[in-house]
C-alpha cells in the first residue's frame, strides 16, 4: 500500500505533484491546519503530514495521529511542533533550514539601501503630491563600513553581498575562524570594536540567552554617532526603547526593523519615527523561497517514506533502522559530550577531533560526528540539527577529524572530544553501561563517573579541604537539590572537579555565592537534553 500524506496547510501544487509523481497518496486539505477538532479527526488515517506555521502539532494531535511516522515543516522554524512528543511517539520531525537563506540575506540588504536613502518616506511623500527633494539626503554604501554580528549561513551571504557593493565588512562571531573570516574577505573583530567603527550594523544571529539585547542602550551607546541598524534576524536582539531615544537624540541616524521583540507588532516604539524603515517579518517571503521551501519538504518526506532516507531531521539522525536500534544511546552520548564543550567554549573553535574506541569504532561514524557536532554547535545555534550541523561546522571553518581504536582500557567502548581553540583544547570522554545510560568518564584528563541530568554544574579547583561541604552547604540553604555528585582530581593538591546533577537550574545567587568563598576556580552551568 502506498504511503499516505496529509498537506494541512498552503504548499504549492508543485510540492503536491512531487508526493504524486513519487507514488504517494496524498490529499491536499490547506484550510485543515487551522481547524485542531477536524485535523485531530483525520490525522490517524496519514504516515506524513507537511505543514508551514498555520498547524500546531500538539500532544493532543500526535496523540491521535496512530500512522504517522514524518513531519516535515517547509521552513526552518518549528515552533509548531512539540518535538519532545513527536520523539516519544517515534515521529521524525523534518524542516527545510537551507531554502530562504539568501530571500532573508537579500531582505537586509534591500533594507539597508532603503535606510541609507530614505525610500520609504522619499515615496510616500512623493505620492502625496509634493516633491521635497532636498529634504530626502541620503548617504551611498560605496566605501562605508559594516558591522555583521553573526556570520553564518545569512550573515555570511550578507557579508558576500556587502563586499560587492564594496563596503567594509567587519564581523564578530565567536564561531568565526580567523581562516574563514580571511576566505570571506571580512575583518573579524569583537564587539567593542564593531560599535565604533560601523556606519552599518546588521544582526544575524539567534535569540538566545547570550544575545538577547546583544545591542543593549550601553552597546548602542558605543556605536559611531550617525549609525543605522538594521534587524531581520529575530526581535529582542535590540533593546528598542534605547534605539528609540538615541534616534531621537539624532545619535542613530536610521533603522530598518523586519522583526520585532513582540509579534505581531501592533505597538512599538520604533514606529512612526523619522528614517525607520518597518516590514512585518518578510524576511522569507519571497515566491522563490517559498516554492523552494515547500518541495524540498515534499522531496525530503518522499525520501523517508519510500527508501527510509533521512534528511534535516531535528529529532533523528541519519542512520537505517538497524543501526538506530544499537548505536540510539551512543548517539544521544556523542550529543552530550559536544553540548558538554559547546557550552564551556565561548571563543573561536579551530578544530574538533573525536576518538572512537573499541565497539565505538564499529559504529556509524559519520552519524556520531555529526551528533557531537550538533551537541557543539547547538548552544550558539539552535536550529542546527545532525545533518546540518557538518555543513555550519565547515562555513565557520571548524576542522573535524575522526579517529580509531581497538578496545584500550576497562570499557568495552568510549567516545573522547577534543575542542582546540586558539588559547587552548578542552576534552571530554564518555562511555554508555549496559543500562543503556550515557556517562562522563573522563574531563580534563581527569577521570570520573557521572550521570548526565538536564541540569548540572561544573566546577574547577584546586584539591583542597572542604569542597564538597561547601557545595553542598551553600546549594542546600537555597534549596538547590543535587541528585548526583561527581568528584575527580589529577593528583593529591593538584587540579580537581566536580560534576553536580541538580534537579533545577542552578540560579546566579547560588554561583556568585560559590564564587565570593574564593575555593573555586570556575563555576559553569550546563544543561543537556536527556
Amino acid at each position: 500500500m502506498a504511503p499516505k500524506v496529509l498537506v494541512s496547510d498552503k504548499l504549492s501544487e508543485t510540492a503536491v505533484q512531487i508526493f504524486r509523481d513519487r507514488g504517494i497518496d496524498v490529499d491536499f486539505m490547506p484550510e485543515l491546519g487551522k481547524d485542531k477538532e477536524k485535523l485531530a479527526e483525520l490525522v490517524g488515517q496519514y504516515d506524513g503530514l507537511a505543514i508551514r506555521s498555520a498547524t500546531k502539532v500538539t500532544p493532543t494531535i500526535l496523540e491521535a495521529a496512530t500512522n504517522l511516522k514524518v513531519v516535515g515543516r517547509a521552513g526552518i522554524g518549528t515552533d509548531n511542533v512539540d518535538k519532545t512528543a513527536a520523539s516519544k511517539k517515534g515521529v521524525i520531525v523534518m524542516n527545510t533550514p537551507f531554502g530562504n537563506m539568501i530571500t532573508t540575506a537579500e531582505h537586509a540588504i534591500a533594507m539597508m539601501f532603503s535606510v541609507a536613502r530614505q525610500i520609504p518616506e522619499a515615496s510616500a511623500s512623493t505620492h502625496a503630491g509634493k516633491w521635497e527633494k532636498s529634504k530626502f539626503m541620503g548617504v551611498e554604501l560605496t566605501n562605508k563600513t559594516l558591522g555583521v554580528i553573526g556570520a553564518g549561513n545569512i550573515g555570511g551571504i550578507v557579508c558576500d553581498r556587502a563586499l560587492g557593493l564594496k563596503m567594509k565588512v567587519v564581523a564578530y562571531d565567536p564561531f568565526l575562524s580567523q581562516e574563514k573570516a580571511d576566505s570571506m574577505g571580512v575583518e573579524k573583530v569583537e564587539l567593542e570594536e564593531l560599535l565604533p567603527r560601523a556606519d552599518f550594523i546588521t544582526l544575524h544571529v539567534p535569540l538566545l540567552d547570550a544575545t538577547k539585547n546583544i545591542l543593549s542602550r550601553e552597546a548602542l551607546e558605543k556605536t559611531k554617532k550617525g549609525v543605522r541598524i538594521i534587524n531581520c534576524a529575530r526581535g529582542g536582539l535590540v533593546d528598542e526603547e534605547a534605539l528609540a531615544d538615541l534616534l531621537k537624540s539624532g545619535h542613530v541616524a536610521g533603522a530598518a526593523f523586519d522583526v520585532f521583540a513582540e509579534e505581531p507588532a501592533k505597538e512599538n516604539p520604533l514606529f512612526n519615527l523619522p528614517n525607520v524603515v518597518c516590514t512585518p517579518h518578510l524576511g522569507a517571503a519571497t515566491t522563490e523561497a517559498q516554492e523552494n521551501v515547500a518541495l524540498q519538504v515534499a522531496e525530503q518526506m518522499s525520501d523517508y517514506l519510500l527508501t527510509g532516507a533521512v534528511q534535516n531531521a531535528l529529532n533523528m539522525p541519519s542512520v537505517t533502522a538497524e543501526e538506530a536500534k544499537v548505536m540510539g544511546p551512543w548517539i544521544k552520548l556523542a550529543e552530550h559530550l559536544g553540548a558538554f564543550v559547546g557550552q564551556m567554549t565561548d571563543e573561536p573553535i579551530k578544530a574538533v577531533n573525536i576518538l572512537y574506541d573499541g565497539v565505538a569504532s564499529e559504529m556509524n561514524l559519520k552519524a556520531l560526528d555529526c551528533a557531537v557536532i550538533a551537541g557543539l554547535m547547538k548552544p550558539q545555534t539552535p536550529d542546527v540539527n545532525m545533518v546540518s550541523a557538518p555543513v555550519v561546522a565547515a562555513d565557520r571553518g571548524i576542522k573535524t577529524s575522526t579517529t580509531t581504536q581497538a578496545k584500550g582500557g576497562s570499557f568495552d567502548g568510549y567516545i573522547k572530544v577534543t575542542v582546540v581553540t586558539e588559547h587552548r583544547e578542552r576534552s571530554i570522554a564518555g562511555t554508555v553501561f549496559s543500562d543503556g545510560k550515557p556517562r562522563f568518564i573522563q574531563i580534563k584528563g581527569i577521570n570520573i563517573d557521572a550521570e548526565i541530568g538536564n541540569h548540572m554544574l561544573y566546577t574547577t579547583n584546586n584539591d583542597i579541604p572542604g569542597i564538597i561541604g561547601t557545595l553542598g552547604q551553600t546549594m542546600g540553604e537555597r534549596g538547590v537539590n543535587i541528585a548526583n555528585f561527581t568528584l575527580g582530581r589529577k593528583e593529591a593538591g593538584g587540579d580537581a572537579i566536580a560534576l553536580l546533577y541538580v534537579d533545577a537550574p542552578v540560579p546566579e545567587e547560588v554561583r556568585e555565592a560559590l564564587h565570593d568563598t574564593g575555593m573555586f576556580n570556575s563555576i559553569t552551568p550546563l544543561a543537556f537534553d536527556v
